[in-house]
Formats: C-alpha cells, sequence, structure tokens
C-alpha cells in the first residue's frame, strides 16, 4: 500500500511517502526569502521519488517566526522565490505542499511576541503580550494572506500549523490559553482562533487542507486524544481533508517513553472515531512499519521527518525491500 496512489482531494500523490515539515534554519538575512539551501534539499527528496513534500514552518508574520532564520511569507516579495522552488520539486514529479505557520510564545525573536495569554513558554523564552482582539483578527488574515500567496506560489497542498506549542497550539491547549472571552475558557471557545482561519482561509484556497495537531500535551490538566476526536470532528465538519497527527511540545515537557510508532495510536483513533484521513508521524523509519500501518487501517498516508534527513532516496530503499519495482529518474536507472 506504500506505494499506491492516494487520492487527496483534486490531487493524486504518487505514492503515501511524505516528507514531513522540518524547520532548516538557513536564511541567513533574516529576510524570510528561499536561499539556495532550500532549492537543493527539497527537489533532492522529490529525485527520491518522496510523494509529497512539505515545507518547513513557514511564518505569516515577521514576529511569528520561530527563529530569525524560518522562511517566511508574509510579503509578497516571497513569492517569487517560493514559486522557484515550487517548480523544482514539481519537475521531478513530486507535488509539493507548504506548512502556514505562526510561533507564538516560542519565536525566539528580538522584539515583542504574541501568544493568547501572557505566558512564557519557560525561563529561557520571553513573556509575550497577550492578544488583543484586533491583534488576533490581523492574524487571522495573516494566515489567508499567506495562504492566498503560496496558492500563487503554485503549492498543491496547504497545511495548518496547529501541533508543537505554536500559537494555534496555544489557542487550543487550556494549558496556554488562559483567556476569559470568547476566544478562552470552553472548548469550542478554544478551537475559535482555528475555525475563523480555516473560514479566512477558504476565501482563498480550494485545495487540499490539511491540519498537523498535538494530540496529546502530556499533562493531566491539558489536551488528550480524546479532546482531539472532537476537534478532529470539527475540523472535517470545516472541510480539512487530512489530519498530520504528531504530539507534545506546548509545555516543555517530553512524553515519558519515546519509540518507534509511538504517535501511531494517536492517528488511529482519530481516524477511527472521528472518521477523518490521517497522516502518521513519529519515529517511522522501518518499509514494514509503515506498510502495516497502511494495511492496519491506522491511517492514510505516512509523514516521515529525520529518517528523509539521513536517506533522501528512502523510497528506493522502501521499495527493495517490499518487493516493488521502483522507477527510477532515468538519470539514475544505471545505479538503482
Amino acid at each position: 500500500m506504500l506505494f499506491e496512489p492516494y487520492q487527496l482531494k483534486n490531487i493524486t500523490l504518487k505514492n503515501r511517502i511524505v516528507m514531513a515539515p522540518m524547520c532548516q534554519y538557513s536564511v541567513e538575512d533574516e529576510s524570510g526569502k528561499v536561499q539556495d539551501w532550500h532549492r537543493i534539499h527539497y527537489p533532492a527528496r522529490a529525485v527520491g521519488q518522496v510523494g509529497l513534500i512539505i515545507l518547513e514552518a513557514t511564518a505569516v508574520t515577521p514576529q511569528g517566526r520561530i527563529s530569525p532564520n524560518d522562511l517566511g511569507i508574509w510579503s509578497d516579495e516571497h513569492i517569487e522565490g517560493l514559486k522557484e522552488l515550487v517548480g523544482l520539486v514539481k519537475a521531478q514529479g513530486s507535488h509539493i505542499g507548504i506548512q502556514i505557520a505562526h510561533a507564538g510564545r516560542k519565536a525566539e525573536l528580538q522584539g515583542p511576541i504574541l501568544a493568547p495569554s501572557a505566558m512564557a513558554f519557560s525561563d529561557h523564552y520571553q513573556t509575550p503580550q497577550a492578544m488583543t482582539k484586533e491583534q488576533i483578527q490581523e492574524t487571522v488574515q495573516a494566515f489567508a494572506d499567506g495562504v492566498r500567496r503560496a496558492k500563487e506560489a503554485g503549492f498543491d497542498v496547504i497545511e495548518l500549523h496547529a501541533a508543537h506549542g505554536y500559537l494555534i497550539n496555544q489557542f487550543l491547549s487550556p494549558m496556554t490559553n488562559r483567556r476569559e472571552d470568547e476566544y478562552g475558557g470552553s472548548q469550542e471557545n478554544r478551537f475559535r482562533f482555528l475555525k475563523e482561519v480555516i473560514g479566512e482561509v477558504q476565501k482563498v484556497w480550494d485545495g487540499p487542507l490539511l491540519v498537523r495537531v498535538s494530540a496529546n500535551d502530556y499533562h493531566e490538566e491539558g489536551d488528550t486524544p480524546d479532546d482531539y476526536v472532537v476537534y478532529s470532528k470539527w475540523l472535517k465538519e470545516l472541510g480539512v481533508d487530512l489530519i498530520d497527527v504528531s504530539s507534545g511540545g506546548v509545555i516543555p515537557k517530553a512524553p515519558s517513553k519515546i519509540y518507534p510508532g509511538y504517535q501511531v495510536p494517536f492517528a488511529e483513533q482519530i481516524r477511527r472515531e472521528a472518521d477523518i484521513p490521517t497522516g502518521a508521524v513519529g519515529l517511522i523509519t522501518e518499509p514494514e512499519m509503515a506498510e502495516e500501518i497502511l494495511f492496519s487501517g491506522r491511517a492514510d498516508l505516512i509523514f516521515l521527518a529525520r529518517e528523509l534527513l539521513r536517506e533522501p532516496y528512502w523510497p528506493r530503499i522502501a521499495a527493495a525491500k517490499l518487493g516493488i519495482e521502483l522507477e527510477a529518474p532515468k538519470q539514475y536507472s544505471r545505479g538503482w
């Protein structure tokens, strides 16, 4: 199943292997613009036959960057470089998506940063300003503007970053959202920011829309996989096509045990109980494991992260292990 095509709304992925977004911290001039590293890094995985490549967290505002060296999409000046990158990846037969993001209180930047509530991530981070309603609406619009630019650049897929303790995740979690207005308190209120972002995004985007979530806060006062089943049902009603299921990051606490596939049960539960397609991610390195996840109906797509940093041509290795004949790029046919 790993090498079967997969229909994702109006596009068909050639296989079910996805390169998960991974920050490269490679914009040395702090402009947010595509650099030579990106032009090499992403197309190399397309040559390696990854079905869908999703760009790293790309910030909708300058203060929404995770670091000064992140890619940005807050200006029309970013479109040209992103469009070039899209062309390089598509020329090698892969589809390409982009993760649209805002770091919130986890931004490591000079100057003021924003969050739902004025709570620092840790002693090593600055305390953010609690967002005013005006700033919330400006940020909702910034997400929509970023998606419009991504569409102009030619991306096939949009993924909204609602995981790993960044801004949308901060609104969702009761541990980081202590607001007393319509954006805080109840689960429905905490979901409101993401709901409004999706509403504005859909005014400019009608292609595949993914949302990455952290399905477990790993704290007794935080959100659980059961909470994310509820969120995922709401996301399905809003027209989201697939949930990319990760976990953690909203507080500086790691799960007690990390092992291959430790997040797969979250993807499985959301897929089964919310009746929405999911992507599984987290220490998935072996082709046989990826095949089992798909064959058992635990997820619909396999998101690989660090494994594709180690081995850009992982699909070739996987095909060989699973007995699949994978067509090589003609330039590599003698070697593959």
